[in-house]
């Protein structure tokens, strides 16, 4: 019934990769099960017979999606079943697209849906680092349009040791977490983080995974030969008119290039002197004239590419003037938002991100509910891209995989740089909202919310920065040109775009797609030492503003104090259902937070002012205290008996006032000196250390009665007993 095929893998250090085809998902056009010890993904790839109406990119959706039966789980939340992507899973989409799409033909235009499904977990084998190789798989056993095949595998360092893809265990231990996309010649896709690392570093990794991710690629080859599916399908080619597009060329490629090198900075006065060219090549045409203008447009997009890469390979001239090595100019203000906790605005050229900072209580953590992962994050960085950043005249319609990706990067960038849990009790949210838009906004945010955060008064270790760098190659002349800071037009006409970020001692995060076959290692290399200037000298324009984190936090921000305390006495402070720690949070108007680790209670205490937090301290000290013989105590008399009264020292520990402990004279009824309520002072001055009663004495604490008057009172004690 089946006709399977297998292909193993065999990794070089006893573990093994096994794909498989023609058991599963058999009606897909291309369906790959991948198995990994007891990690199982299976990918289907299935594309449309025609090209999408109208459409003038690569139609491919990526899809990501783990099971939580496939770790034994059941999805939280009413409905108990697998809903929106999580950011993970959206974040792994984007990884696998990243390095899939330049790879079709550039006029296949059919809709393709990549589909890779986690059905079966080992929670020490990271998933996300074979799912490149899944997808890539199961378009080698389809007849769709690749050139590939490709793959991704992760590389960490640990302990000055390359090992690629690292158990999660080890990946603990990492000072450097890449993930490298490529074919068997070329290196695609590079996103990761580290813990300052130096561009060699990083280099060396780059070429490990290279290495492994060819013998991923030779497999595939084997596989899709034993398969027999070498042959693609015949597709629908785009329309074209030779002519036409030569008169484009002809009459536009001047203008447009005299059009680049007189432009202005500004973006919208270069948009609308280009826009002006095609325009007026449209208007020879009468309405009776047939000429298709999508056709023309799609041919002046050609022109005016190449008019661009031109002005920076000949004349090192970019569109808005600048050097390819200069900078934009930078503007950098801290507290523009004087209620916050903490604020910064960052603006350089026509790229502007206002970023906030809120500081919060453990309550506030991210909570990680994912397949693999569980627990809290502490630290959550979100990016926001409205459409006016961009002069768009659209609605916001929640937040984009864009949004969710730049968001993930500059986090990458900051949080290896966040103060250690012993320094800063805070969770802590850092909001990107980019205002204006055009180049690199996700590099601003890392920029922005370094200067935030030590407006806040965050201990942030060191500062970062980050830039975005281009190429432009000619494989013709072997010209090329490294671009520091690219805009967004560049961005789209270049060759490649890297962004880096660090601080001054090395690299924290980097993220690089390459649209070019045959990239060197020697002119990445160059990139990433420009990228380094470019860094340092955006870190010293922030220096200036703020070089180092205010030495407390804003007036208005909450206070956190924390305690620790006994084991045993967690039960005490919580109380029955809650009563006790419910009643303090009411009082005080103070959030208690009550965690046990590594065998002691850990108490944070969280206010709005400094009196909240002391009401709050003040009562869980009397709770948790251990009463000391010799101590004086305000306490309150709770129950009034023949022999004596029962006085709450500390909350829920009653200590006995006897009657001859009350007064040095002679007390014939407790009633007729104390009464339930009543708050006095009495001194410990017995524990039983049997039965752990205590003994109070109040007298001991009054005036001491003249001799006469004593010996009185000890005869009358002496006819008593």
């Amino acid at each position: 019934m089946f006709n399977i095929k297998e292909k193993t893998i065999d990794l070089g250090d006893g573990r093994q990769i096994v794909l498989q085809t023609g058991k599963l998902a058999r009606q897909a056009d291309g369906a790959v099960l991948l198995k990994m010890g007891k990690t199982m993904l299976l990918a289907t790839v299935v594309a449309a017979k025609e090209p999408k109406e109208d459409a003038d990119f690569m139609p491919l959706s990526v899809e990501y999606k783990e099971k939580y039966a496939s770790s034994g789980r059941i999805p939280g939340g009413f409905l108990k079943r697998e809903a929106r992507p999580s950011d993970y899973e959206i974040l792994i989409s984007r990884l696998v697209d990243r390095a899939l799409r330049p790879l079709f033909p550039d006029d296949f235009h059919a809709e393709t849906f990549v589909t890779i499904n986690l059905i079966s977990a080992d929670t020490d084998i990271i998933p996300d680092a074979l799912a490149g190789l899944a997808a890539s798989a199961a378009l080698v056993v389809s007849d769709v349009p690749f050139n590939g095949p490709i793959s991704e595998v992760r590389v960490a360092r640990i302990n000055n040791r390359y090992i690629v893809n690292p158990t999660a265990t080890q990946l603990e231990e990492a000072d450097m977490d890449l993930m490298v996309g490529a074919t068997y010649d070329n290196i695609l896709m590079v996103e990761g983080e580290m813990k300052e690392v130096q561009e060699s570093a990083m280099l060396e990794a780059i070429k490990i995974a290279h290495e492994a991710i060819k013998v991923h690629c030779k497999a595939q080859m084997e596989f899709a030969e034993e398969v027999g599916k070498t042959v693609k399908r015949v597709y629908a080619q785009e329309p074209g008119d030779e002519e036409l597009k030569k008169k484009v060329w002809d009459e536009t490629y001047n203008r447009c290039y005299q059009a680049a090198k007189t432009s202005a900075a500004s973006k919208q006065v270069r948009t609308d002197a280009f826009d002006a060219i095609i325009t007026d090549f449209l208007a020879q045409y009468t309405e009776e004239d047939e000429v298709d203008e999508s056709l023309v447009k799609k041919y002046y997009h050609d022109v005016l590419k190449e008019a661009a890469r031109r002005l920076v390979l000949d004349e090192q001239i970019r569109l808005d003037g600048r050097k390819p090595d200069e900078i934009r100019p930078i503007e950098c203000e801290i507290d523009p938002l004087p209620a916050t906790h903490g604020s910064a605005l960052f603006t350089r050229g026509e790229t502007q991100s206002l970023t906030t900072v809120t500081l919060g209580t453990k309550l506030d953590q991210k909570i990680i509910d994912e397949v693999l992962n569980q627990g809290s994050e502490k630290f959550t960085l979100h990016y926001n891209f409205p459409p006016f950043s961009t002069g768009e005249a659209k609605p916001a319609r929640g937040v984009s995989r864009r949004e969710i990706g730049h968001g993930n990067l500059a986090h990458r960038a900051l949080k290896n740089m966040m103060p250690s849990d012993e320094e800063n009790p805070y969770a802590i949210r850092v909001v990107s909202d980019i205002l204006e838009s055009n180049g690199s906004s996700s590099m601003a945010t890392v920029c922005a919310g370094s200067l935030a955060l030590m407006d806040a008064g965050i201990k942030l270790r060191k500062p970062v920065s980050g830039i975005a760098m281009g190429l432009i190659t000619d494989k013709e002349t072997n010209k090329y040109a490294i671009l520091s800071d690219i805009l967004g037009d560049e961005d789209h006409l270049g060759d490649m775009d890297f962004k880096v970020t660090g601080t001054k001692d090395g690299i924290t995060a980097t993220q690089m797609d390459i649209k070019v076959e045959g990239l060197s290692f020697e002119i990445m290399a160059k990139a990433l030492e420009q990228a380094k200037a470019g860094r340092m000298h955006i870190l010293g324009i922030m220096d200036k503003t703020i070089s180092e984190p205010r030495p407390e936090l804003k007036p208005h921000a909450p206070r956190i104090e924390m305690l620790s305390i006994p084991k045993e006495m967690i039960g005490a402070l919580i109380g029955p259902g809650g009563k006790v720690i419910q009643e303090i949070q009411r009082v005080t108007g103070a959030t208690i937070v009550v965690e046990e680790i590594d065998g002691r209670g850990d108490v944070n205490v969280f206010g709005e002012n400094k009196e909240v937090i002391s009401a709050a301290v003040d009562w869980i000290k009397r709770i948790v205290a251990v009463p000391e013989i010799g101590m004086v105590y305000k306490g309150k008399v709770k129950t009034i008996v023949q022999f004596g009264a029962f006085v709450e020292i500390l909350p829920n520990k009653d200590g006995l006032l006897h009657i001859s402990e009350i007064d040095w004279k002679k007390v014939q009824k407790v009633e007729d000196v104390l009464k339930e309520g009543d708050e006095i002072e009495v001194k410990l001055i017995e524990i039983d250390q049997k039965s752990g009663k205590l003994k109070l004495s109040r007298k001991v604490l009054l005036p001491r009665p003249p001799k006469s008057e004593h010996d009185e009172h000890r005869k009358h004690e002496d006819e008593r007993k």
